[in-house]
């Protein structure tokens, strides 16, 4: 029901947007873009440092296995206590900057599904703006509904930012994780908009082919098998 009442109100639209706003474009998709990629470029790195410190935690914990090993432990109860007291104080941290490196590859996910969602808007704009089986004012209505998409993802930049700052920051683990699971549910409902979107657009264009060879043409446009 909801993609027939898109459809709808694109047909509808062709009576009331301005012709000449067909050709606009959407500057900022770029911008988000680019957004995007600094947030994750700033989470590899942090993923580099933090798989430094794992390889660094490792090593200390091998070291202090194999001095332990070598040793006669009831000879020396104290001593072994207090290395093992250390021992687990290794393993703690260990544990700690793994749980963080995990937060780092879910952030980095969800940025790359961004971009994702950006390519694909670009790529099936691009595609719909040389289609001649759209009018202007339905080019515009389509515009408008890219526009709230790239909103929503803008906005989700913004969250991914704000989870990659918490790490400098007191932020609790539970927060951290509300947050990420709010950018993960938002950028999954986007990304299915968009691609319902774009699939009734290419089938509204088929079906407003003339000819065998209309079809053709839009089949390959869209690469439709």
């Amino acid at each position: 029901m909801l993609k027939k009442i898109l459809l709808l109100l694109m047909v509808s639209f062709a009576t009331i947007a301005p012709a000449g706003s067909a050709q606009a474009a959407i500057p900022w998709a770029q911008i988000i873009k680019e957004a995007i990629k600094r947030v994750v470029k700033a989470v590899d790195l942090l993923i580099q440092r933090r798989q430094n410190a794992v390889i660094k935690l490792q090593n200390a914990q091998k070291e202090l296995e194999n001095t332990m090993a070598k040793l006669k432990l009831d000879q020396i109860t104290d001593w072994v206590k207090k290395q093992r007291d250390l021992y687990k104080e290794y393993y703690d941290e260990l544990k700690k900057v793994k749980a963080v490196i995990a937060y780092y590859f879910r952030v980095k996910e969800i940025a790359q599904k961004q971009v994702l969602i950006l390519d694909e808007y670009q790529k099936a704009w691009n595609l719909f703006q040389k289609d001649k089986h759209f009018s202007a004012a339905e080019l515009y209505y389509m515009q408008k509904v890219y526009e709230g998409m790239l909103d929503e993802t803008s906005k989700n930049a913004d969250l991914l930012n704000l989870v990659v700052k918490s790490f400098s920051t007191q932020m609790s683990d539970a927060k951290r994780l509300e947050i990420i699971g709010r950018a993960a549910t938002q950028v999954d409902k986007v990304y299915d908009e968009l691609s319902s979107f774009n699939h009734e657009n290419k089938v509204l264009s088929l079906s407003r082919a003339n000819s065998e060879f209309d079809a053709k043409l839009v089949k390959e446009l869209y690469g439709i098998q």
